[in-house]
């Protein structure tokens, strides 16, 4: 069992940044691949970023693709998801997520999911 708990969500500026943080509970956090998604109010939820459980690899969508960097802290059971240049469409709640295989991109591959903290950036 993995518990996930965000922070670092609030209100922003467009062109600002924020570092989002996700703390886990899990002795075994080490095992797992970590994700950040988002959700927008009236869309689906959509995958932000991946980190591998080495953090060897990782991937961005292209929505965040070049403004973002995904983290880990594997010693203190922590991954950051950091957005650069933020833009209004980047409102959304971010949930972090911890996902049983090597590198899942689909949302059905993660087993644990955080609450959600919620980002919205002004224009």
């Amino acid at each position: 069992q993995v518990q996930l708990v965000e922070s670092g969500g609030g209100l922003v500026q467009a062109g600002g940044s924020l570092r989002l943080s996700c703390t886990a509970s899990s002795r075994t956090f080490n095992n797992y691949a970590m994700g950040w998604f988002r959700q927008a109010p009236g869309k689906e939820r959509e995958l932000v970023a991946v980190i591998s459980w080495s953090g060897g690899r990782t991937y961005y969508a292209d929505s965040v693709e070049g403004r973002s960097t995904i983290s880990r802290d594997n010693a203190k059971k922590t991954v950051d998801l950091r957005i650069e240049t933020l833009k209004p469409e980047d409102t959304a709640v971010y949930y972090c997520a911890a996902g049983g295989s090597y590198f899942p991109l689909s949302s059905q591959e993660y087993m644990y999911w955080g609450q959600g903290t919620q980002v919205t950036v002004s224009s």
